[in-house]
C-alpha cells in the first residue's frame, strides 16, 4: 500500500481530502505507479510542494486508521484518481 506525503516531511502526515460531511479521508494506492501519478498531478496541477510516496504495511496502516477513527479510501491497481478541484485537500 502507498501514501503520498510532503517530501522532507514525512512524519507530518499523509495526503488526505475531505469529504462530503467534513471527514478527512486518507488516500491509499495499491499500485506505486498510481500512487506517483496522483502525486505528480498534484505537484503540476494544484501547484503544491514536491510530494513523496512512500510504501507502508497494510495491516500497519489499516489498524492505525480503524485505532484513529480515519476514514480512508484505498484505490485499487490502475484505478484512475483526479485530484478534487474543490479545497479541502490536507495531510492527517
Amino acid at each position: 500500500m502507498y501514501i503520498i506525503t510532503l517530501e522532507g516531511r514525512e512524519e507530518e502526515g499523509a495526503y488526505s481530502v475531505t469529504n462530503e460531511v467534513g471527514e478527512q479521508v486518507l488516500y491509499m494506492f495499491e499500485d506505486e505507479d498510481d500512487a506517483l501519478r496522483f502525486a505528480m498531478m498534484l505537484e503540476e496541477d494544484r501547484d503544491y510542494p514536491p510530494m513523496h510516496v512512500i510504501e507502508v504495511d497494510d495491516d500497519a496502516i489499516l489498524t492505525a486508521c480503524i485505532e484513529n477513527s480515519y476514514e480512508y479510501n484505498i484505490f485499487s491497481q490502475h484505478e484512475f484518481v483526479i485530484p478534487p478541484e474543490e479545497d479541502g485537500n490536507d495531510f492527517i
